[in-house]
């Protein structure tokens, strides 16, 4: 039986992940994750509002993250440099997360509810990130935009990153971030 609630929560999502990756997440029960985890179906909904959040774990966290780091960036940065930095400060909770990163992804992609929910949860943070722009000082058109295609970007960065971590997530970071002023840079050049 976990002793801590960490000790226990981490247990419920490993248990999670292998009975969605033995049986289907539509098939597994909140019931059959906690008996695998050793815990009681009351303690999984004291950790997790339903099966699907397991997979989200940590996503307010996140998000807490990245806009204190977009509050407290030096100033004079463009809203995308702001963002990239903000994103490699995340990306330290990725790396020590990989291991239930590249199952996740697969369950999330073999799953329509799972897919829809990280939609609304993509959607969520780049909510979040705009606003903490716009508490920057940048226009709101812009802040929206930035805090959107930043966050594609910062997807684009660690799917790639999952697929081969043979180099760093701030390599793949830096690589999507500079695809994309390129692109932006096409398009203004007329390309």
């Amino acid at each position: 039986m976990p002793r801590s609630g960490a000790e226990a929560r981490s247990r419920l999502k490993q248990a999670a992940l292998e009975l969605y990756r033995e049986n289907g997440f539509d098939k597994t029960t909140t019931a059959e994750i906690a008996a695998r985890a050793g815990v009681t179906e009351r303690t999984f909904f004291r950790h997790f509002p339903d099966k699907r959040e397991v997979l989200f774990d940590g996503e307010a966290d996140l998000r807490d993250d990245l806009t204190k780091s977009v509050a407290e960036a030096p100033e004079g940065l463009a809203p995308l440099e702001i963002l990239l930095r903000a994103f490699r400060k995340a990306g330290r909770i990725m790396e020590r997360n990989l291991p239930f990163a590249e199952p996740r992804r697969d369950l999330i992609a073999a799953t329509p509810t799972l897919r829809e929910r990280n939609l609304a949860k993509a959607a969520t943070l780049a909510e979040a990130l705009a606003e903490a722009l716009r508490q920057r000082g940048v226009e709101d058109r812009l802040a929206r935009l930035a805090a959107h295609a930043g966050w594609a970007t910062f997807h684009h960065a660690t799917q790639a990153w999952i697929s081969d971590p043979s180099r760093s997530l701030d390599d793949y970071l830096d690589e999507a971030f500079a695809d994309l002023r390129r692109l932006g840079a096409e398009v203004q050049s007329g390309q």
